[in-house]
């Protein structure tokens, strides 16, 4: 840790290095705490406090979409509603440690659930569970995700819900 007799013995180009080393180290651990939280939103299949982890103007990319969501309440309710309705046991958990570098991590996770409610564009449940695997990556400023890139296989998925 950095202290006094540090920078006099180190000399301050190595006391710089060492407050710069704990300055990152703090910002991700607040971006890792923010994930965290998250996560567990969802997984509480709370989509109000899911959301409440998003800075007002995120950009939620869904790549079997194409398109980014823009804006706290469009991806609140596009995406996170959207899957909690159609997915009431949603579980969405890390296979892996995270990669943090800043205030961007990327980590790989599996989602599963049983579809047992309607989807958001009208496709009726199935009543199939599911299981699939994907990676995300975030930006993470000031303690809210600021950009959310979800990649995983769609065709997988939709084939186990039997719409493919």
């Amino acid at each position: 840790m950095f202290n006094r007799r540090n920078l006099f013995a180190a000399g301050a180009g190595a006391a710089a290095a060492t407050l710069l080393a704990t300055q990152t180290a703090h910002a991700e651990d607040g971006a890792e705490a923010t994930l965290t939280a998250y996560l567990a939103a969802w997984n509480a299949h709370d989509s109000a406090a899911a959301a409440a982890h998003f800075a007002e103007d995120v950009s939620y990319f869904d790549a079997s979409v194409g398109t980014a969501i823009t804006g706290s309440e469009a991806a609140k309710t596009g995406v996170i509603d959207n899957f909690l309705t159609a997915v009431p046991d949603a579980s969405w958990q890390m296979t892996g440690a995270p990669i943090v570098q800043g205030d961007r991590i990327a980590f790989e996770w599996e989602f599963s659930g049983t579809n047992t409610g309607a989807w958001g564009d009208g496709t009726p449940a199935t009543g199939k569970t599911f299981r699939f695997p994907g990676a995300s990556l975030f930006t993470i400023t000031g303690g809210k995700i600021k950009v959310q890139n979800d990649y995983y296989d769609a065709l997988g998925f939709y084939k186990q819900l039997g719409l493919m």
